[in-house]
């Protein structure tokens, strides 16, 4: 007699109260979510320890992770090959995919400067210099538009460029990019590495698992200091530089008596185009006439993350949530752009007749509408999203159980503000943040990024290490899916310094911001490397970024994108702690690289721990170490998120 199927309870699957609302909806309504596959569809043992190749049809050939060396590939690849090509393809991918993005802001960039595109333009002038002087362009008695097309002819380089150095190697420490030329790791251009990568990693080219790693780290690189960094420096010339601003977020942001449009994805062209259309005085009247009070457009995943960091616009939630929101019923249309798009949204869409839309030629979906975003009269497609939204709000037939669950908090922190936050308009600058380090009331920094993952406990693992690192006198930065967990929890208001040690909370007090400060979307990690080099550039916590007291952690990634990222800060010289699994073999010769060998060689390192208290135990660890090493260590003990500590976490959401 078969065995009944155990159901899961809500509350085991996330700690995001609306979300397990939703959840317990989804199952009487009989619609099926990714939580419900992910208990379903086990992951394959071999594949999660990166012990498989099918990189030829002489294969697939599965490794024994138990006994790695017990026997090789049938082109003779060893364990240690095999896992670095998956390794490295995965690196490849994810700086793709950044890549490919910040190629689409440099080119919407172009058109604005071209008069293609007159639907967007330049709104921030001061960032437009500062990056053309950071490129050693000259800006003195020009016009705004020929150092605008001085910056693109030189940031398209970043792609397109087979020799040489990427263009914004410029911002890297010296003593970094010192340590980049010895190892051979400085980026050419990122489609140069990313095709070399990807040949590297075929059969029978390259099989040193230490030469393939340079290649690994020079391609996460072309990511890190090219195309991220280049995405983010467009968007807030074109958009504006985030500055602080006060945010709500959980899917308690929807209105029952409002059209609610819901934007997800990664690229800001799409919701600030929506901004435009919502705010039509034509569409507000026709919504009336419907019989709605207003339109309500929020953001999902990053795209949201942009436009909440920049204009305050809400945002409805995380990766593990956007079929979630769906499931209240009240969602009148969800246009998404690329990345992070589970294909299944637009099936659960449908049990509820939401409108769903694709709009990028580069990610459609089998059986979805398809209303493509160009640029050039971007209106024209967000028009009619608004319209069809409009309608579908008309015709509501489904019951509508929103949750009321409100997170509040401050959000919008770029590494500008973050200097002129520090020191103000005249004396803006590092030095009182490095200062505090260095007389001991912030222990470090850590970045703290990345997805939700269906395979963990959503949230849980953000929320808690963050409480941990904060207790123990830790300065938090964010971007991504982490920064709506932690939003959710009340841990980004400036009460949130109450739950921070004692030292830690009397520079957030005085300066007047949260113990954790949301930089933006996860292309936004390029905003985290700037700060790092400018803590270096203030000087006192050492020559290189591999000296400073920081460490990052992405406790519940997912997507490969996440492994080019954590790879790039490892070879930028940060300590980077994963959590919920790791895709090597263990007890490896590559694996040792990775978490021992690279440090050696004056870069970073990476760790791994499948709880957020022992990635806490790591990430501190690690900072006191840094510590010892500069000089500046204090006898400290570690401290623990006490009862008290959570019911005043409780009182302060």
């Amino acid at each position: 007699m078969a065995k009944p199927k155990q159901i899961i309870r809500p509350e085991d699957i996330t700690i995001c109260e609306s979300t397990q609302q939703m959840i317990s909806k989804a199952r009487r309504d009989g619609v099926e979510l990714f939580f419900d596959r992910a208990e379903e569809l086990k992951p394959c043992p071999i594949g999660a320890d990166s012990a498989c190749c099918k990189h030829c049809s002489m294969g697939p050939c599965r490794m024994n992770p138990t006994d790695p060396y017990k026997r090789v590939g049938v082109c003779g690849a060893s364990i240690d090959t095999i896992a670095t090509r998956n390794f490295g393809r995965m690196v490849a991918a994810g700086t793709a995919a950044h890549t490919d993005h910040g190629m689409a802001m440099l080119e919407l960039f172009r058109g604005v400067i071209e008069g293609t595109i007159t639907d967007f333009q330049i709104k921030d002038h001061l960032k437009l210099g500062e990056v053309a002087a950071s490129l050693d362009i000259e800006t003195d008695g020009r016009e705004i538009k020929e150092i605008a097309a001085d910056v693109y002819r030189e940031l398209e380089k970043t792609y397109t460029q087979v020799e040489g150095e990427i263009p914004l190697v410029k911002r890297v420490p010296a003593k970094t990019l010192e340590t980049w030329r010895r190892e051979g790791i400085v980026p050419r251009g990122a489609m140069r590495e990313i095709m070399e990568m990807m040949h590297r990693t075929a059969i029978g080219v390259d099989q040193d698992y230490e030469n393939l790693t340079k290649q690994i780290s020079r391609t996460a690189l072309a990511d890190g200091w090219g195309g991220s960094m280049v995405s983010t420096d467009i968007s807030d010339i074109l958009f504006g530089t985030p500055s602080p601003v006060e945010i709500t977020v959980d899917m308690g942001v929807l209105k029952e008596d409002q059209v609610n449009i819901i934007v997800h994805g990664h690229e800001p062209n799409l919701l600030e185009a929506m901004m435009v259309s919502t705010a039509a005085p034509s569409l507000q009247q026709m919504a009336a006439e419907a019989g709605a009070k207003g339109i309500n457009l929020v953001g999902m995943c990053c795209s949201g993350l942009e436009v909440l960091s920049r204009h305050g616009i809400p945002h409805a939630g995380n990766f593990s949530s956007t079929e979630a929101a769906l499931v209240t019923g009240a969602v009148d249309a969800m246009t998404v752009d690329i990345q992070c798009i589970k294909q299944d949204l637009h099936k659960v869409a449908g049990c509820y007749d939401t409108v769903f839309v694709t709009t990028n030629y580069r990610a459609k979906i089998e059986g979805a509408q398809h209303i493509e975003l160009d640029e050039h009269d971007p209106l024209k497609c967000t028009d009619e999203i608004v319209i069809k939204a409009i309608s579908r709000f008309k015709n509501r037939s489904h019951p509508i159980e929103i949750p009321r669950r409100v997170g509040r908090g401050v959000h919008g922190f770029s590494h500008e503000y973050i200097k002129y936050m520090l020191g103000g308009s005249f004396r803006g600058g590092y030095e009182p943040l490095n200062d505090n380090i260095i007389n001991g009331r912030i222990r470090g920094v850590a970045g703290v990024v990345g997805c939700t993952n269906p395979r963990s406990k959503q949230d849980f693992s953000h929320v808690e290490l963050v409480k941990e690192l904060i207790k123990n006198d830790v300065l938090v930065v964010q971007t991504g899916c982490s920064q709506v967990a932690l939003a959710k929890a009340g841990l980004t208001t400036p009460g949130a310094a109450a739950l921070a040690g004692a030292g830690l909370a009397e520079v957030c007090e005085t300066v007047g911001i949260p113990p954790v400060l949301g930089l933006g979307s996860c292309v936004d990690n390029s905003r985290i490397l700037m700060a790092v080099a400018e803590m270096v550039k203030t000087g006192g916590l050492g020559e290189s970024i591999a000296d400073l007291p920081v460490a990052g952690c992405a406790p519940e990634w997912m997507s490969e994108k996440a492994i080019a990222i954590g790879q790039y800060f490892v070879a930028s010289g940060v300590f980077t702690v994963f959590g919920h699994t790791f895709p090597i073999t263990r007890e490896t010769k590559f694996e040792k690289l990775l978490f021992e060998g690279l440090a050696s060689k004056g870069l970073g390192s990476w760790g791994f721990a499948d709880d957020p208290y022992e990635m806490a135990r790591l990430m501190l660890a690690h900072i006191d170490k840094k510590r010892q090493a500069l000089g500046i260590d204090t006898a400290r003990e570690r401290v623990l998120v006490d009862m008290d500590a959570r019911r005043g976490l409780a009182a302060n959401e």
